[in-house]
């Protein structure tokens, strides 16, 4: 039997990298997601993948740093799948600039979408969790729900990613908030923290130029080739991760074998750590 049949999950950021290796990885093992992207291609190939290989998806498009994109995508695993599970906060990006250089602009963007964003998707769920779980306890039974929140071993400090750094440390405080505010309804709240995992984020600089937009804001994405080579030296395991490695410890808590475990960070980093 799958781990996770029956359960329905929101994964933010689904359509590319990471995002889509949990997507898929949930899907595998039974439940059904709600997948997001800023653009319906991406959010397609992903859908497209779960269901060719027997999985249900259906997609939420849109920014998460939107002020209504936490109702919209709650109400879209409530009107399409009858219910929330698990919810993974993923999506999110590095822009980055040294304190003398970053704009507010390029604050504010970093805490938008790894706290403001995750916060009002809790917020958007807390009203559905709270009563399911009453409902669930009025019947008898122990139904065990998930969140899990990323964050980066950026929060050990790295040159140049003030903002990134301060967004993926919110992650973390909230992380153990939310373990304690939802613990009586069965919520098991915890925090995954990658370090090197390969995806377009992390290629090296110089290798074809790749470039992210948010928004109407377009800039280069990757990693300088000398730092790289240093975190590639320093990984105990010798090399980065896959985003199916990644997706693998975001998986493990949100099956049933975790649901004593509340409150964590967890890093999969091959044991690097800044």
């Amino acid at each position: 039997m799958q781990r996770l049949q029956g359960k329905v999950a929101i994964v933010t950021g689904s359509g590319r990298g990471i995002g889509q290796a949990i997507a898929v990885k949930l899907a595998s093992d039974g439940a059904r997601v709600i997948v997001n992207d800023l653009d319906a291609a991406p959010a397609e190939e992903t859908i497209g993948r779960i269901r060719q290989a027997g999985g249900e998806a259906a997609a939420c498009l849109g920014d998460v740093t939107a002020p209504d994109f936490g109702q919209r995508i709650v109400a879209t695993a409530l009107e399409r799948f009858g219910g929330l599970d698990i919810i993974v906060n993923n999506a999110g990006y590095a822009w980055d600039n040294v304190v003398q250089k970053m704009t507010d602009e390029q604050w504010y963007a970093m805490l938008d979408v790894h706290a403001t964003a995750p916060f009002r998707i809790l917020r958007a769920a807390a009203d559905h969790i709270r009563e399911a779980a009453k409902k669930e306890k009025a019947e008898g039974r122990s139904v065990m729900r998930k969140v899990v929140n990323i964050s980066s071993i950026a929060i050990y400090g790295q040159p140049g990613q003030l903002g990134y750094a301060a967004g993926k440390s919110a992650v973390i405080g909230m992380t153990k908030t939310m373990a304690k505010e939802w613990g009586r309804y069965n919520v098991n709240v915890n925090c995954v923290a990658f370090g090197l995992i390969h995806t377009r984020m992390t290629q090296p600089m110089g290798s074809g130029e790749a470039v992210a937009r948010i928004g109407e804001r377009e800039f280069k994405i990757g990693i300088q080739p000398e730092f790289l080579e240093h975190m590639n030296r320093s990984i105990p395991l010798g090399r980065g991760g896959t985003p199916e490695e990644a997706a693998g410890a975001v998986y493990l808590m949100c099956i049933p074998e975790s649901d004593y475990i509340t409150g964590q960070m967890v890093l999969a980093s091959g044991g690097f750590v800044m």
